[in-house]
């Protein structure tokens, strides 16, 4: 099968969860969806949490989403 040549742009998001990094990369993605079209990719760049009482109340993830332009 042949690849198209595709021409890509990258949004970078942050999504939170108060259950885990995969929830919140989860949460991100959906969001994003709601509005970006065509999404192909995400990379993971930063990862972070809050503390309250000395636990870990929500953890924040940075992602990139790699899209393709629509012709």
């Amino acid at each position: 099968m042949k690849m198209k040549n595709n021409t890509y742009k990258k949004i970078e998001i942050v999504g939170t969860s108060e259950t885990s990094i995969e929830d919140a990369v989860q949460n991100a993605v959906a969001k994003a969806s709601e509005t970006v079209r065509n999404m192909r990719w995400f990379e993971v760049v930063e990862t972070r949490g809050a503390i309250y009482e000395a636990k870990v109340s929500q953890w924040q993830v940075t992602l990139k989403i790699g899209f393709t332009l629509e012709d």
